[in-house]
C-alpha cells in the first residue's frame, strides 16, 4: 500500500484549525528532506512517547511532535508522506539472530514445522528430484518434539529414501544435525570415531554404530565434509536474508557469530550502500583470525553511513535445551543420566572475555542451562575483577534457564540478558518435562529479571524461529503461542508489559549494542529508522497482535520495503 502524499497530508494537518499559523510560531528550521505523519507514532522516547509527525533531514530525525509544528520544517523540496490510518513504531532491532544461516535456509530445503519424520523425508525427496545426482542436500528445522514419539530420528529411513545424495539436516535450534548414510560415508564417520569434547555422536543402543544424529561439537565432524560457499554465494545469501529482515520490519540485527568472510562482505555492502540493515556484528570466537584482526584494529562503530558495528565477540558455553545439550546443575528430569554439555571450557570463555575487555570489545556468551548461566556469570565476574570496566555491557545470549540465586547477579554485575521471547512459547510444550515443575520457574523469567532493574534485549534467534519480530512481541506480552494458547498464558506472572516489550525490541536492544545514541527511538538526532504497521500493536486486543502486517520499513528516512 502506497502512502498518501502532500495534498492529503496538508488537508489532514489543517483539520480543526490553521496549522500553518501554529507552525509560524515555531522558530525557523532548515527544511527537512521528509516529513511523515501517521495516526499514531510511538517514539520509544520517554520525553514524547506518542506524537503525530516526524521530520527527517540527512537520514536523521530532527523533529517529533505535532502536525502543526512539523510544518515549520517544510521547504520546497520536502517530501510529505501521510499514513492517516496507520501506526508507526521505531525500527525493530533483533538483538540475536543469524543472517547467513537465514540466507542459507532460504536457499536450502526447509523442514521446519514438519509434524512427523515422514514429512521431513518427503520434503527432502522432493528436493532430491531437482538436485543433480551426488550433490549435497542441506536443510534445517526438524524438531523431534513435534513428532508423536518425541525421539531422535535415525538415518535409516532417510538413507533408503535418498541414497544417492549426501543429506545433512540441522535441528531447529542448530545444536544437532541428522545425516544420511551417504553423508556419513563422505565425512568418514564409522563406529570407530570418538565423540569430540563438547559433542556427542548418538549411537544405537548397545553398540557404537552412529544413528545419524550429531550433537553440538560433534556436528563439526559432518560440516567439514560439506563444500564451503564461495564468496559470491555468501554475498547472495546475506543479501537475501537482509531483504527478508526488512520485509518483516527489521532495521537492525545483532548477528551472533559472524565469520571473517561474512564480516568482509558486510563491510563491502555497507560501503556501497547495498546493506539495508544496521548490522551489529558479533564475531565468532572460533574464527581466530577474525578475532585477532578485530582486536588489533579496535572497535568500529557506524561503518558505511551507520550500517555496520564491529565491537562484540560471540562465545559458546553450552548446548540447547531441545537437544538436551544445555548444561544443567542437576540432571534432566526426562533423562536422569544427562546434565548437558559444555561446548567451551570456562577457561576459554574467561580468556576471551579478558582479552576483549582489554581491547574495548563486548562479549556475548551463549548460555541456556542454569549451570551454563552460572558458569558465564562466574567467568564474567572474574574477568571484570581482572579488567575493571565501568561500561562493559557484557551479555548472556539466551539466558533461558537461571537458578533463582543467579537472577540478581545480572543486575549486580551489569550483565545484559539477550533473550528471545518466542523461545518460551515454542519450548513450552516440552520445557517442563526437561526441567521439572520447580526448575522451570527459572526459565524464560523475564519479569523476575526486569524486577532487578536490568534491560532485556529481545530477538528471535532466526532461523531457529521465524523472522517476524512480532512473534516475540506477542510472546512477551501474552506468554502464548501464535494460536493464542494456552488461555491466560504459560506462567503468565513472567510477562512483560507492551511498553517493555517494545523497548526490548528498540531502545533496550540498541543499548545492548552501544547504539542508544543513534538508534532505538525516534528522537531528534537519531537515525530515522521506523516501521509502518497496519494496526496499533500497543492497543489492539492481545489475540489480534499477530494479525498486524508491515506496510513499510524505512532506514534513514528511505523506504527499504513497501508492501504492494
Amino acid at each position: 500500500m502506497r502512502p498518501r502524499l502532500a495534498m492529503s497530508w496538508m488537508i489532514l494537518c489543517a483539520a480543526g484549525g490553521c496549522a500553518r499559523h501554529a507552525a509560524r510560531e515555531t522558530p525557523f528550521q532548515p527544511p527537512a528532506d521528509l516529513i511523515v505523519r501517521a495516526a499514531r507514532i510511538y517514539t520509544a522516547d520517554g520525553a514524547s512517547p506518542v506524537v503525530e509527525a516526524i521530520a527527517v533531514r540527512e537520514r536523521r530525525v530532527v523533529f517529533a511532535g505535532s502536525n502543526a509544528q512539523a510544518l515549520a520544517y517544510q521547504g520546497p523540496a520536502t517530501r510529505m508522506v501521510a499514513y492517516p490510518l496507520r501506526t508507526i513504531i521505531p525500527g525493530m532491532i533483533d538483538a540475536h539472530a543469524h543472517l547467513l544461516n537465514l540466507g542459507e535456509a532460504l536457499r536450502n530445503v526447509m523442514v521446519m514445522g514438519a509434524d512427523t519424520y515422514d514429512e521431513v523425508i518427503r520434503r527432502v525427496v522432493e528436493r532430491a528430484r531437482e538436485t543433480p545426482a551426488g550433490d549435497w542436500i542441506l536443510g534445517r528445522g526438524w524438531d523431534q518434539n513435534r513428532w508423536p514419539d518425541k525421539e531422535f530420528p535415525t538415518h535409516d529411513a532417510l538413507s533408503r529414501a535418498v541414497p544417492g545424495h549426501p543429506v545433512l539436516l540441522k535441528r531447529v535450534d542448530g545444536h544437532a544435525m541428522l545425516a544420511n548414510a551417504r553423508a556419513m560415508e563422505l565425512a568418514g564417520i564409522t563406529s570407530a570415531v570418538e565423540d569430540p569434547a563438547g559433542g556427542r555422536i548418538v549411537r544405537r543402543e548397545g553398540s557404537r554404530e552412529p544413528t545419524g544424529v550429531f550433537i553440538d561439537n560433534a556436528m563439526n565432524l559432518m560440516t567439514r565434509a560439506v563444500p564451503a560457499l564461495t564468496k559470491e554465494e555468501t554475498r547472495r545469501a546475506l543479501l537475501a536474508a537482509v531483504r527478508e529482515a526488512n520485509r518483516w520490519g527489521l532495521t537492525g540485527v545483532h548477528d551472533a557469530g559472524v565469520s571473517g568472510r561474512s564480516l568482509e562482505i558486510f563491510e563491502e555492502l555497507a560501503d556501497s550502500g547495498a546493506l539495508t540493515l544496521r548490522v551489529y556484528a558479533m564475531i565468532d570466537s572460533e574464527d581466530t583470525a577474525a578475532i585477532e584482526a578485530a582486536f588489533a584494529q579496535g572497535p568500529r562503530n557506524a561503518v558505511g553511513s551507520g550500517r555496520l558495528w564491529v565491537r562484540s565477540i560471540k562465545v559458546y558455553c553450552d548446548g540447547a535445551l531441545g537437544s538436551r545439550g544445555a548444561a544443567l546443575l542437576e540432571p534432566y528430569s526426562d533423562d536422569p543420566g544427562n546434565s548437558g554439555l559444555l561446548v567451551s571450557p570456562p577457561e576459554h570463555i574467561r580468556r576471551i572475555a579478558t582479552r576483549a575487555l582489554k581491547a574495548g570489545f563486548q562479549v556475548g556468551t551463549h548460555a541456556i542451562g542454569d549451570r551454563g548461566n552460572r558458569i558465564v556469570l562466574d567467568v564474567y565476574e572474574e574477568a571484570l575483577r581482572d579488567v575493571p570496566t565501568p561500561d562493559h555491557r557484557l551479555r548472556i545470549e539466551h539466558a533461558q534457564v537461571i537458578h533463582p540465586d543467579d537472577i540478581p547477579r545480572f543486575a549486580a554485575l551489569g550483565v545484559i540478558p539477550a533473550m528471545q521471547a518466542v523461545h518460551a512459547t515454542s519450548d513450552m510444550p516440552w520445557a517442563e518435562a526437561r526441567l521439572g515443575p520447580e526448575r522451570v520457574r527459572g526459565a524464560y523469567a523475564w519479569r523476575s529479571l526486569l524486577r532487578t532493574g536490568v534491560m532485556i534485549a529481545n530477538g528471535s534467534d532466526f532461523p531457529v524461529e521465524e523472522v517476524n519480530p512480532l512473534l516475540s512481541f506477542h510472546a512477551a506480552v501474552t506468554r502464548q503461542d501464535a494460536d493464542n494458547r494456552p488461555p491466560g498464558g504459560w506462567y503468565p506472572e513472567e510477562r512483560m508489559t507492551r511498553e517493555e516489550a517494545l523497548k526490548s525490541m528498540t531502545s533496550w536492544a540498541a543499548y545492548a549494542g552501544f547504539q542508544e545514541g543513534v538508534l532505538g527511538s525516534l528522537s531528534p538526532g537519531k537515525y530515522a529508522d521506523f516501521v509502518v504497521l497496519d494496526a496499533d500493536i500497543m492497543t489492539v486486543p492481545e489475540d489480534q497482535i499477530l494479525r498486524t502486517q508491515v506496510v513499510a520499513t524505512y532506514l534513514g528516512g528511505q523506504a527499504v520495503y513497501e508492501r504492494e
